[in-house]
């Protein structure tokens, strides 16, 4: 029964530099692999990966545990990918070896996501992150910096919007107070912050693939959500023309004020897209579940009674034939009719909808 050390290299260092076929096992394989790697790129940090690895052989054979180490690395790019490649490799050791557990040294936050991997084959007792310490100079400092501009994906995230900032704090100040400029830059680079770390960039750089397959496939969704997007603007600039006399100092009032304005073609927009996808979903033939169904009739109840909301905070005149109606009666017909529609959503989506053969013949 053998525990193997697991030396993780994600970005394929020992293969570029050695030209080595992964796994490479044993004490004196993964030893001159130091010499190999580090005379490659001495700065590379696989090469205090492979140390520690051995290093962890050693202390464990010197407890009276039966250990043996081995490299895991990518295959040179382009041949597969990475983590199909060390599950490959992972699976060889297992089935040459009498392997019962495994520690895994890693270098980098890269190689810690072959983690998974490692542990749906294997039972991982330690996992042992290689940290290199670094002198604290000017020096090293420097080094450190060059390091970060030769990286785009750093750049592009940090340095862009810090010099757009930059850029824009003369025209800030030229045209407003400092308070003002300052404001706008905080804005701005909160923005940029929130845009990276809620992956709206991600979503962005989808999106072009994402029309174009929904134009060549002729989807209604396509209609719908244009629809709708133009829907959301004109009951954005409607509310905006709603609050536009309105003093700012009345706060709650602008508020109710935009919203009632700007409700029923938010509203609108929302049932419209809602259901675009319902349609695609029924031409496809696919299954139609109660909640989708349901989802266009529960946004207009949100819609109806939203309306009533903001229209009994403005004290609107609502009259229905030639009866005129007071503010809290008003309200109340709206919520009755929001409750309705949504029970109707329902009790029809209830009646229309259809599963997945497999989960009515379960």
């Amino acid at each position: 029964m053998t525990t193997l050390v697991c030396c993780l290299d994600r970005d394929s260092t020992v293969t570029t530099a050695t030209g080595l076929t992964p796994p490479v096992v044993g004490w004196e394989a993964v030893r001159s692999l130091v010499t190999d790697v580090g005379l490659d790129d001495p700065e590379a940090t696989t090469v205090n990966c492979l140390l520690e690895a051995l290093r962890v052989t050693r202390d464990l054979n010197d407890s009276g545990t039966d250990a043996m180490v081995a490299v895991v690395s990518a295959s040179p790019a382009g041949t597969t990918a990475p983590d199909r490649a060390v599950a490959d490799q992972i699976d060889e050791l297992a089935a040459d070896y009498d392997l019962t557990a495994t520690v895994v040294v890693t270098g980098t936050t890269d190689d810690e996501r072959l983690l998974p991997v490692i542990e749906s084959r294997l039972q991982v007792d330690g996992v042992d992150r290689v940290v290199v310490r670094q002198a604290r100079d000017i020096e090293s400092t420097y080094y450190l910096l060059k390091q970060f501009l030769a990286d785009e994906e750093l750049r592009t995230t940090v340095l862009v919007p810090l010099g757009i900032s930059l850029l824009l704090v003369p025209a800030l100040l030229l045209w407003f107070s400092p308070a003002v400029a300052l404001a706008g830059l905080a804005a701005l680079l909160g923005g940029a912050v929130l845009y990276k770390g809620l992956g709206i960039d991600e979503y962005v750089g989808r999106l072009p693939e994402v029309s174009r397959e929904l134009l060549y496939s002729g989807q209604v969704s396509l209609v719908t959500y244009v629809t709708a997007a133009g829907l959301t603007i004109v009951g954005l600039v409607s509310g905006g023309i709603a609050v536009t006399p309105l003093p700012a100092s009345l706060a709650p009032i602008v508020v109710a004020a935009f919203l009632h304005s700007s409700s029923p073609w938010l509203t609108g927009a929302a049932v419209t897209a809602a259901t675009g996808r319902l349609l695609d979903r029924w031409i496809a033939d696919e299954p139609l579940p109660t909640a989708m169904l349901s989802l266009p009739a529960g946004l207009l109840a949100v819609g109806i009674i939203a309306r009533g909301f903001t229209g009994y905070l403005l004290t609107v005149a609502f009259t229905v034939g030639s009866v005129g109606l007071s503010p809290i009666q008003r309200l109340a017909v709206f919520v009755a009719g929001g409750t309705l529609v949504s029970l109707l959503g329902v009790k029809l989506a209830t009646a229309l909808a259809t599963q997945p053969a497999d989960a009515v013949s379960e």
